[in-house]
């Protein structure tokens, strides 16, 4: 179930940050200070790197079941979701405090990279290279 759901987390995700992304480049230039574009797309940037860990965690967890590879992917949508969503709304708001929200999906991102390196160093050399 963890992998079916990573993969559609990962698919609507990714086609967001595209969808994002445009948006930012074609309809916010001029309508954004340069201050508040730059926040946007850093939340594009983070959401897209996010999105292939997620995909990442979704393909291994296909191939494996692991209680850190669960923590990793709900920690990267989690993050995506806190840090990403929150430079989003205070791009669009200009509500500072908001800012206060962003740290806590940094964390959640962290926490997924950490998790994906415990699937790292707990997966056998033959799990790894069996294809």
């Amino acid at each position: 179930m963890p992998a079916r759901l990573f993969l559609m987390a990962a698919a609507c995700s990714g086609f967001l940050a595209v969808a994002l992304g445009a948006f930012g480049a074609h309809g916010l230039r001029g309508v954004l200070s340069e201050y508040l574009m730059g926040v946007y797309q850093t939340g594009v940037q983070y959401q897209f790197y996010h999105t292939l860990a997620l995909l990442a965690v979704a393909l291994l967890a296909g191939r494996t079941c692991s209680r850190c590879l669960t923590v990793a992917g709900w920690s990267f949508l989690v993050g995506i979701l806190l840090f990403s969503g929150s430079l989003y709304v205070l791009a669009f708001t200009g509500i500072h405090w908001l800012g206060a929200v962003t740290p806590l999906g940094g964390l959640a991102f962290l926490i997924g990279w950490a998790s994906l390196a415990c699937v790292a160093f707990k997966l056998s050399r033959n799990q790894i290279n069996a294809d």
